[in-house]
């Protein structure tokens, strides 16, 4: 069986694109009959675009943020306030350690210790060769996946951005992080050109 569809391609990364992913994602989810989005938000900005592109349409959004610390010790850069509103409102946020790096970025910023661990080589590895956007989107998907957001048994949409809002939109049949290899990226729907 052959199936044939549209990708969209965006001249260029970056946070101008988040609209667009939105109502992308929205789309691609009712075509497939599929319940959820998953979504990175590091503040918040990309969470609201979200949260306002699924009302009304019976999908399920889950929000996977930086975890607390990522940029300065023992802070959560997302507002707080917004991620109870939005909890609220029925929207999972999540906030968990990076899937891709966690740990091994403990050991590659030692100075003593240095070098790239292998998972920050898969994480790499992502965003060279076909975007951060994906990276993020995949490693959003292994957070939620873990803190048990989303099920296993079904394809979701996932949003992922170059440092601020989203630019990248794929279907991803979810795993564990310890599962890593058995998640799959199924579909491209949207991603920027020039990386």
């Amino acid at each position: 069986m052959k199936i044939e569809k549209t990708i969209t391609y965006f001249t260029k990364p970056g946070k101008e694109n988040t609209r667009d992913c939105a109502e992308i994602a929205v789309q691609r989810a009712k075509e497939l009959g599929l319940s959820t989005i998953v979504a990175a938000s590091s503040e918040g900005y990309t969470a609201k675009i979200l949260f306002e592109a699924v009302q009304g349409t019976g999908l399920h959004l889950v929000i996977v943020t930086h975890a607390v610390g990522f940029s300065t010790p023992g802070v959560w850069e997302f507002d707080p306030a917004l991620a109870e509103e939005l909890r609220s409102l029925g929207v999972t946020v999540i906030c968990g350690t990076h899937a891709l790096s966690g740990l091994e970025r403990a050991i590659s910023r030692n100075p003593r210790l240095g070098g790239s661990s292998r998972t920050e080589v898969v994480a790499e590895a992502f965003r060279r060769t076909v975007g951060i956007g994906m990276k993020v989107a995949v490693e959003c998907v292994l957070i939620a996946a873990d803190q048990g957001a989303i099920p296993l048994s079904e394809e979701v949409v996932a949003l992922g951005g170059t440092i601020e809002g989203a630019d990248t939109v794929v279907v991803i049949r979810p795993a564990h992080t310890a599962g890593f290899f058995d998640l799959q990226v199924r579909e491209f729907v949207a991603m920027p050109r020039d990386r």
